[in-house]
């Protein structure tokens, strides 16, 4: 089975608000609550059990309020996704960090897990998945050069899956708890029919949409930068939603969260 980028027409779709308190979300583990508080774009802070993860933090936001790391995963070796100076502010000297082969020029002190390798850090068990692009173009993201992970925590196994699309190596995965899913990756690629496709092929108990405003990324960088036209010339409210509406009946719980903060 492989997950297929479809290309659809707008839909009418009704409007789609942020609930901001819900913006630190809980869910049961086996000694007590895994503590997830989306940050920006794919960077997001796991906590459970006095242990804190980071996976891809960004200083395109303020980080003074997001925990010190135990564990750090990258899963690119691009700004967004690595970013030395997101990394110095939330290392400690025991930070296990994790990343691609691609990272180790710009962080050669960080450990490559290489696809399809486990590790245990700080007694948790890391599984690097390939995550890659089915449809060519640009940017592109060939097989080998990023990661996406599969954590065990608290009995509950959690997938980020980074930068990829419905790959056969994630389908492979067997039994996912929580799933973060990228959408509206460009060209095309993981339009939310695609996203929600691969999601019900996971079936999670949760999932969380993230990377899905390539527009918000590039205007960290460059202000004037526009919004990238999504297929069916939806807007990223309405990919969302349409995203939610394409798991109704499947028994996934989608948590929506605020990943896209304002800008100074």
């Amino acid at each position: 089975m492989r997950c297929k980028s479809v290309l659809f027409a707008a839909a009418i779709v009704l409007p789609l608000t942020f609930n901001t308190a819900a913006q630190e979300s809980e869910i049961q583990g086996e000694n007590g609550s895994i503590k997830v508080k989306p940050l920006v774009h794919s960077s997001v802070q796991i906590e459970y059990d006095g242990l804190v993860i980071q996976v891809d933090p960004w200083s395109a936001i303020d980080l003074s309020s997001a925990l010190p790391a135990d564990i750090i995963l990258i899963s690119d070796d691009v700004g967004h996704h690595l970013d030395k100076a997101a990394i110095e502010m939330l290392r400690k000297p025991s930070t296990e960090i994790i990343m691609p082969q691609s990272g180790a020029v710009h962080l050669p002190e960080g450990k490559i897990l290489n696809n399809g390798e486990v590790l245990i850090a700080q007694g948790i068990k890391v599984e690097s998945v390939a995550a890659y692009d089915i449809i060519p173009g640009e940017p592109s993201h060939l097989k080998g050069d990023a990661n996406a992970y599969l954590v065990e925590l608290g009995g509950k196994r959690i997938l980020f899956a980074g930068v990829t699309e419905c790959v056969s190596e994630i389908l492979a995965l067997g039994r996912v708890d929580i799933a973060f899913m990228p959408m509206n990756i460009p060209v095309g690629r993981m339009t939310p029919s695609a996203a929600a496709e691969c999601t019900r092929a996971l079936a999670p108990e949760v999932v969380f949409l993230y990377h899905y405003d390539q527009g918000y990324a590039a205007r960290v960088t460059r202000p004037e930068a526009g919004n990238p036209q999504l297929p069916g010339n939806l807007t990223i409210e309405q990919s969302l939603k349409l995203f939610e509406q394409e798991l109704q009946g499947s028994g996934i719980e989608f948590r929506m969260a605020e990943w896209y903060p304002l800008l100074n």
